[in-house]
């Protein structure tokens, strides 16, 4: 049944010109060009617009607990003060920390998000590394920055997010080439923070895993809620609690 259903999704995603629309909408010509106009004050970004389905509010904390591969993992994802001027916008950093079940670090991530004028929320971004079991650095591979080495900002989140909208969420060729599609919205869910209503739900996918297709539900007031793999992975996080730091 699965299996079949994301077929399906794939073969919608196809005749909807998801891929090129996705190029085209965010990460394209036009990307860069919003960029750079906001550079000089008169870009998309002179009035941020918030977006309820991928807040940005300085302080907040959410914590989330999933598995891969059989492994228990807890991450805290926090939405900082601070921020970071790339391509003449003013981004906001959050940082995404994963830490194993014996407290150990795996994951660690610094992000740079800006909403623009229409509340559009645009990905400049991150700076990722991940660690083995006992502290020492793996890899950097998926780190990015917009404008360095052709890297071109993509969408995270669309200002109305409506199926069937697909769209880029980042680009820099053969490192970070994630895309998402819209496929449902307006629904409820339960997961262990309490029930949360007028889902969003997307598909993401990346041409460098082709056989990975990840299954992302997203609340108002609230961001990404519960986020799993539906084909070609394991890896599963629910939204446990949500804080506020000074």
């Amino acid at each position: 049944m699965r299996a079949g259903r994301i077929s399906i999704v794939a073969a919608t995603v196809v005749a909807l010109g998801g891929m090129s629309a996705a190029a085209a909408s965010a990460g394209g010509p036009a990307a860069g060009a919003a960029a750079r106009g906001a550079a000089h004050g008169h870009g998309p970004f002179t009035h941020p617009r918030q977006n309820p389905y991928f807040p940005l509010t300085p302080g907040t904390v959410f914590r989330y607990r999933g598995s891969e591969d059989g492994e228990r993992f807890t991450e805290r994802l926090e939405v900082t003060r601070r921020t970071k001027r790339i391509q003449g916008v003013t981004t906001t950093v959050v940082t995404d920390v994963i830490r194993r079940a014996d407290g150990t670090l795996a994951e660690k991530t610094e992000d740079w998000y800006s909403p623009d004028n229409h509340g559009n929320v645009w990905y400049f971004g991150e700076n990722t590394a991940t660690y083995d079991e006992t502290g020492h650095l793996e890899s950097r591979e998926g780190s990015w920055q917009a404008g360095v080495h052709g890297a071109i900002p993509g969408t995270i989140m669309p200002a109305d997010p409506r199926p069937p909208k697909a769209y880029r969420q980042e680009f820099l060729r053969g490192h970070a080439e994630d895309q998402a599609w819209i496929a449902e919205r307006g629904f409820s869910i339960t997961v262990p923070y309490g029930r949360v209503r007028q889902v969003v739900r997307t598909f993401e996918w990346t041409r460098l895993e082709p056989k990975v297709m990840a299954e992302k539900d997203y609340a108002p007031g609230l961001g990404i809620v519960r986020e799993r793999d539906v084909a070609g992975g394991s890896e599963s996080f629910v939204l446990v609690s949500v804080t506020h730091v000074p």
